[in-house]
């Protein structure tokens, strides 16, 4: 049964996941800017987004099996204090290497504020409800694409594309005064053993929504990675009317997640079908529409519908496959979601580099029918689950 405080937790969760999140995708808003800031090509600049994404990956597991002995309250304090540094020196435009290495910064913790805060709002609530008070936290993915990254591209069209890390960083410091002020401490009153939580490495249904989880955000990233390029170049948009079109496109993600977090608990192999579907029907729309503004804005719709639950997703797929270790299954959703990012980024970067940006909603197809065997499969487990239990 939820109570106030688990509420409390996930929407100051929320909060936490917007500053993150906003800090993580909302320099794709921005990625021309820096670009010719630096006087680089967009595929090096694109390294920003993709090395961020890359070194959550590879150090998500390990820092929250490690974090999982404290206090959670103090590692989410901890996560997001790396996120403001690095906002903070990044809004004076650093020498490209040393902009690199702040964004590494912060993914120190990224995984283990997820891990904790999903597993601290969902702590003694039922099934349902643990979907529900995830959906909210994962919501902030959503909801800082409605809110801070099409806030920030629109400033930075006006203004200067440093000011997106003043506005990102402030965001994150007014969630570390509620959660210092508001928050209790959260000691891990009974951890589990690093071998029992490694021992889903091995379980058949943890794998194959680890797969999934890989496969449908690489499929996504193929092209949101280059969304101001791709609209900008084939599309013909403005800084000002991408801008629109991000908020549009949040706007949407948000409403999708909303539904999803309702109908994953229940219909979860429908669901995620019907979302991993949109891959393949946005490049189609894009391919046989125009570039005017209104048609763009629809497409632009279906296509924050369609990936708006991606995250949450993930997170369905691999939690309830390991419900005995919802940390460390957390912070492996985390990893290879942003592994995820990190060769959505890649793949599509080099196929622009081979051929032209057009190119790149069709990139993800590929990803996009792996991820459809794989529900099968997982479906089949699943299935097999259910028996044994009985």
């Amino acid at each position: 049964m939820q109570t106030d405080l688990n509420k409390k937790i996930a929407y100051v969760g929320c909060l936490g996941v917007v500053g993150i999140i906003s800090t993580e995708f909302g320099i794709i808003g921005v990625l021309p800017q820096i670009a010719a800031h630096y006087d680089i090509n967009i595929g090096t600049a694109g390294y920003l987004l993709s090395a961020f994404a890359l070194f959550i990956a590879v150090t998500g597991p390990f820092t929250v099996l490690f974090a999982s002995r404290f206090d959670k309250k103090t590692i989410m304090l901890c996560a997001l204090g790396l996120f403001f540094i690095s906002n903070f020196f990044s809004m004076f435009s650093p020498p490209f290497w040393l902009l690199m290495i702040l964004r590494i910064l912060p993914t120190v913790l990224h995984p283990a504020f997820f891990s904790m805060a999903i597993a601290a709002a969902v702590k003694g609530t039922s099934q349902n409800d643990q979907m529900k008070l995830t959906s909210i936290i994962i919501g902030g993915i959503a909801l800082a694409q409605v809110t801070l990254i099409p806030l920030t591209t629109f400033l930075a069209s006006i203004y200067a594309w440093q000011i997106t890390y003043a506005i990102q960083g402030f965001i994150i410091l007014v969630t570390i005064f509620i959660i210092f002020k508001f928050i209790p401490s959260m000691p891990n009153e009974q951890p589990v053993s690093f071998k029992n939580q490694l021992s889903i490495l091995v379980q058949p249904r943890f794998i194959s929504g680890t797969l999934l989880n890989l496969l449908l955000i690489t499929a996504w990233f193929c092209s949101y990675s280059y969304f101001a390029d791709y609209l900008a170049k084939e599309k013909h948009m403005s800084e000002k009317e991408i801008s629109l079109l991000l908020l549009l496109f949040g706007a949407m993600g948000v409403f999708s997640n909303y539904l999803a977090g309702k109908f994953l608990g229940k219909y979860m192999f429908w669901t995620t079908l019907i979302f991993i579907l949109g891959v393949f029907i946005v490049p189609l729309a894009f391919a046989y529409t125009g570039d005017t503004f209104f048609i763009v804005a629809l497409v632009t719709s279906f296509w924050g519908i369609m990936y708006g639950p991606c995250f949450l997703i993930g997170v369905g797929y691999m939690i309830s496959a390991a419900p005995n270790a919802k940390e460390f299954a957390n912070s492996l959703q985390t990893s290879f979601g942003n592994l995820g990012v990190s060769l959505g980024t890649a793949i599509g970067g080099f196929f622009i580099t081979q051929y032209s940006i057009s190119i790149t909603p069709w990139v993800g197809v590929v990803f996009a029918f792996l991820a459809i065997i794989t529900i099968i499969w997982r479906a089949y487990l699943d299935r097999l689950h259910d028996k044994k239990s009985l």
